[in-house]
């Protein structure tokens, strides 16, 4: 029955990857003959300070876009969790941004902030007129600003659904016990969302690593200004498609690959994920 998934996999998946790697031991132009080159694509990358500052800031973005998203789509999901009309509506306002396009919110959001004409030229928000896109202190602090409106919607339903398969037997004995909304929120509500949680953060950290388009849009493709928003794979595409040297993006293609196995695997290997068992068992 896993046969037909198995080969989708391996020929859209294994296939591609397997290509990736082989091309980062050539030298091509995109266009003309591959060339041999062993590792010295490897040796350029992981040398180049431009990449482990890319890196650096891929891992900043990642870091940061859990501790922003986490704690906002659990609150969005705790709201949206009891029956209503009113929550049923707003849920699906909320989910909104997650059908639109990353193209069509990169340009949405970089008219909004426009200093001159977007949401700062408001009477009473003459205080957003600033290149906040244009501005290397501010630049990736805002990308990450979008990222999580854009994010937040999808990540808030896991913790929506999470919570409503959360037994209601367990807040009524907290309840009889004496505990108070908080103390059932710390000893009842998380508890039973511990895998939901491992879920959204293993997304969100792996789906970090993929940032491409939404920044690529935001910094008008530079990754700038200067450098203060290209991340791994911003920068993996200006090297295979504006410098033309696909052997090395596809060297930087492979860390990232690496990089998002490796964090997969860790998060689920310390959180015991692998090991999951019933939190139900027994009810």
């Amino acid at each position: 029955m896993a046969a037909p998934a198995l080969i989708l996999f391996g020929l859209f998946g294994l296939v591609p990857l397997v290509g990736v790697v082989a091309l980062s031991l050539t030298h091509w132009d995109g266009l003309g003959s591959l060339g041999w080159a062993g590792l010295a694509n490897w040796t350029g990358v992981l040398t180049d300070a431009a990449t482990w500052q890319a890196f650096g800031l891929t891992l900043k973005v990642m870091a940061v876009s859990w501790l922003v998203e986490t704690p906002l789509a659990l609150a969005l999901g705790l709201f949206q969790a009891p029956r209503g009309r009113l929550r049923a509506l707003l849920a699906v306002l909320y989910f909104l941004p997650l059908l639109l396009s990353a193209v069509a919110i990169g340009l949405t959001w970089q008219a909004l902030l426009d200093p001159s004409f977007g949401i700062g030229a408001t009477p009473g928000l003459h205080w957003l007129a600033r290149p906040l896109l244009g501005s290397p202190d501010l630049a990736l602090s805002t990308v990450i600003a979008v990222i999580a409106w854009q994010f937040v919607p999808f990540h808030a339903l896991l913790y929506q659904a999470g919570i409503r398969q959360i037994p209601t037997a367990l807040y009524e004995a907290a309840a009889l016990d004496g505990a108070g909304p908080a103390s059932r929120f710390l000893h009842v509500t998380l508890p039973q969302l511990k895998y939901t949680m491992v879920t959204s953060g293993t997304l969100m950290l792996v789906g970090s690593l993929t940032y491409f388009d939404l920044i690529f849009v935001l910094s008008g493709g530079t990754g700038g200004p200067g450098t203060s928003t290209r991340v791994l794979p911003l920068a993996m595409y200006i090297t295979g498609f504006q410098a033309h040297d696909m052997g090395r993006a596809s060297a930087v293609a492979t860390l990232l690959v690496a990089t998002g196995l490796g964090l997969s695997l860790l998060t689920t290997r310390l959180s015991g994920f692998s090991r999951m068992d019933s939190q139900q068992e027994g009810m």
